[in-house]
């Protein structure tokens, strides 16, 4: 969208304050599929949400590709963030239950490196289909996204369902079977099922009952509680920060820099989306060697040096170095969020609740960032004119130093344990500063229990 939209403008005549909600309404709306997708996920399983979610994403794209007119094109953009939603919820969640241990953070990761790959394809397709008619280009722009969620469909086809939701159901040999695809140990295997039966046991003993899995979450009791200030806090950081604004924005932020040019804005962009790319390659090859905590410093302190850059480039700079700074920052900026931020978020949030709270804990996180992605969007370029776009991104230095104070406060190590392992952590109140004791203490603590 970040490139379709300076052509959408230009076709169907949208003001500035469409553009704004066109742009960020995606995030809002897809706290729809989010919501959704808990209970969905819970109900037909992980595999088959991700289906769903697919089938009303190619809906959107489609709706969106065709669309005559501003109304039209904001249903195409309802149905392709109710499919996001749903998507951004179970997948995850998915990989979380699925992957071994000892992989677990690498393979969870792996949604954040498709999007970004996605985002990368996306900025590449507007810088190619930018030179066509502007009454056409963005229309193939947008249609583009629904070739990766047909191959979606044909995965489905292959991949198990998740063996913790098979257990949910008792259906605990189908959940061996899948347990015996991922773990080569027989007595390991049966070590898990068993850890993942126990569990699960609440679980199936109340049947899903919406009730009570609402309750003990609006009601909490106190390891609950720091998971959720964990897993919410974690995502409203990841957002607020001004990622999906700088990503959504970065051909008006360039231009503000000086870059005048429409195909020379678009190839800056791809400049932008390479770097978010390759760098959560590193997140990837060290997130299960040096933990997730680690990977969050290093992701927060730069991205808060990157802000802080960019926000002195646009306000005491202009034209020939400001130009070269300022790509220079954004590319940073997206860099240090892939190797940390960008990718941990998702892990943490997918591992630290129990097996019994993880669809519904997860869904209200995916909420919570899709809200703050959302808020951010849609505000941006109004906050823009009103402080100019340097004290924007100014304020979003601020917030991004604060994130670094709270990993330091809330957030634990959860590398190399399981996510029953995880669990038992939490309960013991003096396990609660990440910063004091880390889960690498696990094992004790499993031994006193």
């Amino acid at each position: 969208m970040s490139g379709a939209i300076l052509f959408i403008q230009e076709d169907l005549k949208i003001t500035e304050v469409q553009e704004e909600v066109l742009v960020g309404c995606l995030s809002i709306i897809s706290l729809l599929g989010s919501l959704a997708g808990g209970k969905t996920s819970d109900t037909i399983g992980r595999k088959w949400t991700m289906a769903l979610a697919s089938i009303i994403f190619q809906t959107g794209a489609a709706i969106m590709a065709v669309s005559p007119s501003f109304q039209i094109l904001m249903i195409g953009r309802l149905f392709a963030g109710v499919g996001i939603g749903f998507g951004v919820m179970i997948a995850p969640i998915y990989i979380a239950e699925i992957s071994p241990t000892i992989d677990r953070g690498s393979f969870t990761s792996l949604p954040e490196i498709f999007i970004n790959f996605g985002i990368l394809l996306g900025y590449i397709s507007n810088y190619a289909f930018s030179g066509l008619s502007p009454d056409i280009n963005w229309r193939i722009m947008l249609a583009v996204g629904i070739l990766p969620s047909i191959f979606i469909g044909f995965a489905l086809f292959i991949i198990p369902e998740s063996p913790r939701w098979l257990v949910m159901q008792n259906r605990v040999e189908e959940a061996r079977l899948v347990l015996l695809k991922t773990i080569d140990n027989e007595r390991e295997v049966e070590q898990r099922l068993e850890e993942i039966q126990q569990a699960a046991g609440t679980a199936i003993a109340k049947k899903y009952e919406e009730k009570a899995i609402w309750r003990e979450l609006l009601s909490p009791s106190h390891a609950v509680r720091r998971m959720l200030i964990t897993g919410i806090g974690i995502q409203c950081l990841q957002q607020i920060t001004g990622m999906d604004a700088t990503v959504y924005y970065s051909p008006t932020i360039f231009k503000e820099a000086g870059i005048e040019d429409k195909s020379m804005l678009l190839a800056s962009t791809v400049a932008v989306g390479f770097a978010k790319t390759i760098f959560i390659l590193v997140a990837i090859v060290h997130i299960d060697r040096v933990g997730r905590k680690p990977l969050l410093y290093v992701s927060t302190i730069g991205m808060t040096m990157c802000l802080l850059g960019l926000s002195l480039t646009l306000s005491l700079l202009r034209d020939g170095a400001a130009i070269p700074l300022s790509i220079l920052a954004v590319c940073g900026n997206v860099a240090f969020f892939s190797i940390g931020i960008g990718p941990v978020c998702w892990v943490v949030t997918s591992e630290i609740f129990p097996l019994k709270l993880r669809a519904q804990a997860a869904a209200i996180g995916a909420v919570a960032n899709r809200v703050s992605s959302g808020l951010i969007a849609m505000s941006f370029l109004s906050i823009s004119r009103a402080i100019t776009m340097a004290g924007t991104f100014f304020i979003f230095f601020l917030i991004s130093a604060l994130s670094i104070a709270f990993v330091y406060v809330f957030v634990p190590q959860t590398k190399g344990k399981s996510l029953e392992q995880i669990e038992l952590l939490y309960q013991n109140m003096e396990g609660w500063q990440g910063s004091k004791v880390e889960l690498g203490d696990v094992e004790h603590l499993v031994q006193k229990q």
